[in-house]
């Protein structure tokens, strides 16, 4: 049996691409092949703001799809921040009356009348200290005299109370029960505090300071009616069927809707609203 000794040299391609990298290229006259293809260079400005971007610590490194073109990495965080913000604004402005005070409010209205209907809840009053118990009364006292009210002042003590235990600072819990107590149906609203009345309608109660002609056919009488915290305009509609108000006339109007004139908050009586004179002693309801 014969063999054959044979030697194979193996040559990897990378191998073979480092040995041709040293061989100019000929045409079909073994003539050398220029190539004419033109190298492009960076310029003086562009190498020099590439150092800076590669060494300064607000520099671009991240080339990735979702970056900002053209800035750096401190710009593009300060306008992703911005976008970021105004989403927030806009959903706030979603939100409309629900943050804040009025939303509390709301929530705390129908608990406030439920506590003083069944009298089961434990009273908070009786977990507060002395000394804060005791300006929990004085404030309780005076809601009970500033507002029109049927809660007693052992009820609003309570509401106090309840909003002290639940984390709030004293001063915060009176003014929360206050527009609580404000912002429920039938109550009588100061006048200078219709535009923060987070309802449709409202009461109130003033006295008639000016009447003046009214602009067209479907408006019965418009003026004027002040109390001590302020004054608005107030229109009633030919359609509600409402008696006629005397000028300088007191007046206590219950169901009012609200309306703005002028970029300010007025009022209309309507054919649901009910109107009181006390200085005539006597209801009618429109």
């Amino acid at each position: 049996m014969s063999s054959n000794n044979s030697s194979s040299k193996v040559v990897t391609v990378d191998e073979q691409a480092f040995e041709q990298a040293g061989e100019q290229a000929v045409d079909e006259g073994r003539f050398p092949v220029v190539d004419e293809t033109p190298e492009f260079e960076a310029t003086v400005e562009q190498e020099t703001q590439a150092k800076v971007d590669a060494n300064h610590p607000e520099g671009i490194a991240d080339t990735s799809g979702d970056r900002i073109h053209g800035a750096t990495l401190a710009q593009e965080e300060r306008i992703r921040a911005r976008e970021e913000e105004l989403e927030r604004i806009s959903a706030q402005a979603e939100l409309g009356q629900q943050d804040g005070r009025a939303w509390r409010t709301r929530q705390k209205v129908e608990e406030m009348r439920r506590d003083e209907r069944t009298g089961t809840q434990v009273d908070p009053r009786a977990k507060l200290d002395q000394e804060t118990l005791a300006e929990v009364n004085q404030y309780a006292q005076r809601l009970a005299d500033d507002v029109d009210s049927s809660y007693t002042r052992a009820v609003i003590a309570k509401r106090i109370a309840s909003r002290i235990l639940e984390g709030a600072e004293l001063v915060d819990a009176v003014l929360d029960t206050k527009d609580e107590m404000l912002n429920e149906a039938g109550m009588i609203v100061p006048i200078g505090k219709l535009e923060e009345i987070d309802r449709g309608e409202v009461s109130v109660e003033g006295r008639i300071i000016e009447l003046w002609e009214p602009a067209c056919p479907s408006q019965q009488q418009v003026g004027l009616i002040e109390d001590d915290s302020g004054r608005t305009k107030l229109t009633s509609w030919e359609a509600s069927r409402a008696p006629w108000i005397k000028d300088s006339e007191r007046v206590r109007i219950r169901g009012a809707a609200k309306n703005w004139y002028e970029g300010r908050v007025s009022l209309a009586i309507t054919g649901w609203t009910t109107i009181h004179f006390p200085e005539r002693g006597r209801w009618w309801n429109a």
